[in-house]
């Protein structure tokens, strides 16, 4: 057990560092390829908070424990709503602009109810994960196009922020390019293994591990991401990491895990999991139109509920875990 732990604790670190170092290659090399500075803002830089939870799932799901994958994709959007949305909220309320009521919050949440049509027949097949990966490269595209036509000049400078002011030499891009992502392979398997042995010692099944110690693991890059928008006072940066990262675990994570091995679904996953990711985006909604309809801010009181959702939701995944332990 104590090994196993190690592992958890040593998998997070190294994947959150891997993940950064992963980006910061990619995002030089492509500026060095001369790709479009807008491009590898929408796609690299958004991949790179999302790729921890890529990588943990595509290897649980290759190591033949698709409730580990399954947990981490619907774990880390409900951590990245209910805990760093919430957390974020209680230390300085976070202003929502029109455009996220109106396009990227009902995007999300009619990305989940496709999710949850799918869930329907109790498992994830290999159709139903190149249908999520379909029309994640669909959304990526209509992205992409949308910010071509007028949005270039925001995303460049937000990318050029996270690039830094002087880019890195394209031979010391490659070597963190391929360290990150040979790190990021490393440390995913330390981390399922670590969970997986956790999980069968304690007698639980590896969603409820997916679910809590894997999905907050994931989305320390989202968390970190979000306290320095905090602190630079750019509220959109962080609604709008947060629902890219949805979007994420909920096409390409979930579809990529499927499609490298057919996930079976527990009942609860719809009836639990499923159900409060969509209710916490709903809600989200629901917050950020208020009672004028119009903008509005994200508040200390609406991120204490979060929080107290989330406390209330993982109190009940513990609870399941002591229960399975004593009988």
């Amino acid at each position: 057990m104590g090994m196993a732990i190690g592992a958890i604790i040593a998998g997070l670190v190294l994947l959150v560092w891997s993940a950064d170092k992963f980006v910061e290659g990619a995002a030089a090399t492509a500026k060095h390829l001369g790709m479009p500075t807008l491009l590898i803002g929408m796609v690299i830089i958004g991949f790179g908070t999302s790729a921890p939870e890529l990588a943990v799932s595509a290897m649980a799901a290759a190591d033949g424990n698709p409730g580990l994958a399954l947990g981490n994709g619907y774990g880390s959007n409900i951590t990245n709503i209910a805990l760093i949305v919430g957390l974020t909220a209680v230390i300085a309320p976070i202003a929502v602009h029109s455009q996220v009521l109106r396009k990227e919050l009902p995007l999300l949440i009619v990305l989940t109810l496709i999710a949850g049509a799918q869930l329907l027949d109790g498992e994830l097949s290999r159709l139903d994960g190149w249908v999520l990966l379909g029309v994640f490269a669909a959304v990526m595209g209509w992205s992409i196009f949308q910010g071509m036509r007028g949005k270039a000049d925001t995303l460049a400078g937000e990318t050029d922020a996270q690039l830094g002011d002087e880019l890195m030499p394209m031979k010391t891009a490659i070597m963190w390019l391929v360290i990150g992502l040979v790190l990021l392979v490393v440390s995913s398997r330390l981390l399922v293994w670590g969970a997986v042995t956790i999980a069968q010692s304690l007698g639980v099944s590896d969603l409820v591990i997916g679910l809590t110690i894997v999905a907050i693991g994931t989305s320390l890059p989202e968390l970190a991401s979000a306290l320095a928008a905090v602190r630079k006072n750019e509220h959109d940066l962080i609604l709008g990491n947060i629902l890219g990262s949805g979007i994420f675990n909920t096409l390409a994570v979930v579809g990529l895990a499927a499609v490298i091995e057919p996930l079976s679904v527990a009942p609860e996953v719809l009836y639990r999991d499923w159900t409060l990711m969509l209710a916490l985006t709903v809600g989200l909604l629901v917050m950020g139109f208020g009672m004028t309809g119009w903008r509005k801010v994200i508040s200390r009181f609406d991120g204490s509920l979060l929080l107290l959702v989330y406390v209330a939701y993982t109190g009940y995944l513990l609870s399941t875990v002591v229960a399975a332990s004593t009988s």
